[in-house]
């Protein structure tokens, strides 16, 4: 093998594929990025065998070949050389990669790419074509509400769904549950669903550029995983194994009271009540009902002994009784961190039985919150 390339566009590449490296394996190749031609640009591959990212970059290719070196070493290199041209030159009696740029001139050594775990290609006939704006909004509303807890392995994923013409993204810890819907523009014959990790899918919006405009997505049945084709890279990941709860079964459908509130200012008034919150258990007191003048509000207080104590109130149209409720102030502030209209509806129906968050005059977004028992 034997390249030339930009700094630029090789430490851009190495940063998108470098996330799916495994850090610490008893495969000393799963620590290695592979550096391959191919059909005229060069190919980086990264994989924990859980995950895998591939994505390609323009080069003038001189040799073919490919090689694996260690990831962290020639990433830390590429970082340090001048923004110019970078000449790769694979040895393959000693396995060894030649950098150069400039004055500068590095051997590292590498691991034969024979023994790189094959990474599937994707079969883009077969696939399902997504808007990646469309997909990157609904990860980023669903993901921060999958569980981090390994035991829970199922909790972990998120439950994607295409049927027809609609797709389904959910995802739940057993406290919140976060469901997002969009269209297709061109609907499937046959239902897919499948458990993707929550860490592929944020990935995967991460890896996204402005100029990726669809996404092919690929659910090999037989595989046990999903594929994922942009127009310069790839994503793969195997999906989670189990039955995902029947969130369905839980989101509420009648509500006695509904509120309606600016999303700035609720999102900043549970921001400063958090700061006291966080001490404790993250418990923030909201009382629902009319202020002194007649008008709608939301008292927001939040108390734990080490801190203090804060009070805070915002407007709000209010349409049934009042209500006192509790929720973690944190699962409150981070589904307002996620939500793209200026107002949301809140609805409730008692302090023990949960709430729903919605977007203004939006059904594609719903966020299930339980309550917190009031003291």
């Amino acid at each position: 093998m034997k390249a030339n390339v930009s700094q630029q566009q090789l430490a851009h590449g190495l940063g998108i594929v470098s996330r799916a490296v495994a850090p610490r394996s008893t495969l000393p190749v799963l620590s290695n990025v592979l550096i391959a031609t191919d059909e005229g640009r060069l190919r980086l591959s990264a994989t924990n065998l859980e995950l895998g990212i591939s994505c390609w970059i323009g080069a003038q290719i001189e040799q073919e070949g490919a090689i694996t070196v260690p990831a962290r070493t020639f990433s830390d290199l590429v970082s340090t050389l001048p923004p110019a041209q970078i000449e790769l030159e694979l040895n393959t009696q000693t396995q060894s990669l030649a950098v150069r740029c400039g004055q500068s001139k590095t051997d590292i050594k590498g691991i034969d790419a024979q023994e790189y775990p094959p990474i599937p290609t994707p079969d883009l006939a077969e696939g399902v074509e997504l808007n990646i704006a469309d997909l990157k909004e609904m990860i980023q509303q669903v993901v921060f509400a999958a569980s981090s807890d390994e035991a829970r392995p199922v909790l972990q994923g998120v439950s994607m769904t295409v049927s027809g013409d609609e797709v389904t993204m959910a995802a739940t810890d057993g406290f919140r549950i976060s469901v997002r819907k969009t269209n297709l523009s061109n609907p499937v014959d046959k239902t897919m669903s499948a458990i993707i990790p929550a860490r592929a899918l944020s990935e995967l919006a991460r890896i996204a550029t402005d100029g990726d405009t669809t996404v092919t997505m690929n659910l090999p049945p037989e595989r046990g995983q999903v594929l994922f084709h942009l127009k310069d890279a790839e994503l793969v990941s195997q999906l989670i194994e189990g039955n995902f709860p029947d969130y369905k079964a839980i989101l509420p459908t009648s509500f006695t009271t509904s509120t309606t509130v600016t999303t700035d200012e609720l999102q900043k008034a549970c921001r400063q009540a958090e700061i006291i919150a966080r001490e404790g258990s993250y418990i923030v007191r909201l009382e629902i009902g009319s202020a002194d003048d007649g008008s709608g509000q939301i008292k927001l207080y939040a108390q734990t002994e080490e801190t203090g104590s804060q009070n805070n109130h915002v407007g709000a149209s209010i349409d049934g009784p009042d209500l006192t409720i509790a929720f973690n102030v944190r699962f409150l502030r981070e589904v307002l961190d996620v939500i793209k209209t200026p107002s949301i509806v809140l609805q409730t129906n008692a302090n023990n039985t949960p709430g729903l968050i919605q977007q203004v005059n939006d059904a594609s977004f719903q966020h299930v919150i339980m309550p917190m028992h009031l003291g």
